[in-house]
């Protein structure tokens, strides 16, 4: 009985290391390998995080951040200006442009027609959170 237990907690344990941040859950991840690190990279907005998946010994974060960084670029198109996290899971704020904002290339290009639903102040990040259903016009 021990034993499968401690078997479940380790699946359970396993089946959570690669899962999105609450803010990039959802979204279709990149895979990007940069110098033996690789990482799933979601972007959203200004902010792109880099998620390490693969296995290695006593890694420090001053390498893995400089390789997050690239693999963030290389999957948004845009200069990384800040990089937060750890060795596991790093989180980029992205500088594009003029309004500072990235292109998402996922997204239909054309007019959209929005209502707002909701909005609130982001605790995390200090900015106006606007919740809109929008379709495409």
């Amino acid at each position: 009985m021990r034993l499968t237990l401690a078997l479940l907690v380790f699946v359970l344990t396993l089946a959570a290391c690669n899962s999105a941040g609450p803010y990039f859950r959802g979204l279709p991840a990149t895979r990007v390998t940069v110098d033996g690190s690789t990482f799933d990279v979601r972007v959203n907005g200004r902010l792109a995080e880099a998620i390490r998946t693969n296995v290695e010994y006593a890694p420090r974060f001053g390498p893995i951040r400089t390789r997050a960084k690239h693999a963030m670029e290389q999957v948004s198109g845009c200069p990384v200006k800040e990089v937060r996290g750890d060795q596991a899971q790093i989180t980029g704020i992205l500088k594009c442009g003029d309004d500072n904002r990235p292109i998402d290339r996922s997204r239909p290009q054309g007019d959209y027609e929005c209502i707002t639903l909701d909005s609130y102040i982001s605790p995390a990040t200090n900015e106006l959170v606007l919740d809109l259903d929008c379709d495409l016009i």
